[in-house]
């Protein structure tokens, strides 16, 4: 499994996907030089006037949810739409959505115009999502993430996709095959947007490998071993210093690094 994961890095590295991402505003620049430092390129491409034109030339599509405007969600429709019917990858993030329930009518329109290929989530927005009870505050989790694979494993067959949930210890399924990643630090807690940069990693990794499962697995263990990597790199471990070195890592994360350090279970 680790050398499957270290093939997606190289893959990703090799073939620069194009990875369109109609994102939060919040973490919009973040999700932009993680896909740099991955060796991926962003494209915030999300006026609803250009989506289509552009979704004939990307490698992947992100859609993150966390602040979205009515044409930003017209984008996402209009986008998910045409990168489907062209079998381009279609990375959903569900940010919020068991808090604010117009998050969820998006979420459903979208799976009914397009083959959502991952859905990536936190723990408690993935339990949301499969019915059972997920706890949230806002964008963040604060599950305990009792019952997440068995959730995990409900919402990829219901939807027949790849669903990866992060937390504590990341889930990774496609419904049959079945993974837990180990590497990670809480200082991924201590920033914005460490949830949104994993979204951007799964769509490159996705749009680099036709595999979503394994593609899904490589883009969360990059972003916990990398995080762990900056962690250790530091003295007095601070968030704004960590944020900085987090990018830095992810940049000369290697397979090597995957090899020797890499913490992946499957169930």
């Amino acid at each position: 499994m680790l050398s499957k994961i270290a093939g997606v890095l190289s893959a990703v590295r090799e073939k620069t996907p194009l990875v369109q991402a109609i994102t939060n505003y919040v973490t919009i620049n973040d999700c932009a030089n993680i896909l740099l430092c991955f060796g991926a390129s962003p494209a915030m491409c999300e006026a609803k006037s250009e989506v289509e034109d552009f979704a004939g030339l990307i490698s992947a599509l992100y859609i993150n949810i966390g602040t979205l405007n009515e044409e930003q969600k017209e984008a996402a429709v209009l986008a998910a739409r045409k990168a489907s019917s062209l079998n381009k990858p279609v990375v959903l993030d569900p940010v919020a959505c068991g808090a604010i329930p117009r998050k969820m009518d998006v979420i459903k329109e979208l799976l009914e115009v397009s083959k959502i290929s991952v859905i990536k989530g936190n723990t408690g927005e993935i339990k949301f999502l499969a019915g059972h009870a997920g706890k949230v505050r806002g964008v963040d989790s604060i599950d305990d993430g009792q019952g997440a694979v068995e959730a995990c494993r409900l919402l990829a067959g219901r939807y027949g996709t790849v669903v990866a949930a992060t937390g504590e210890t990341d889930i990774i399924t496609d419904g049959e095959r079945t993974c837990q990643v180990y590497n990670g630090t809480k200082m991924l807690t201590m920033i914005t947007g460490a949830g949104c940069m994993v979204g951007a990693l799964a769509a490159a990794a996705a749009g680099a490998s036709d595999d979503r499962y394994i593609s899904s697995a490589a883009a969360l263990l990059a972003m916990g071993l990398a995080g762990e990597m900056a962690a250790d790199s530091l003295g007095k471990v601070l968030p704004g210093t960590f944020r900085a070195r987090l990018f830095d890592h992810i940049y000369n994360l290697s397979e090597e690094d995957i090899m020797k350090r890499g913490k992946i279970e499957c169930l």
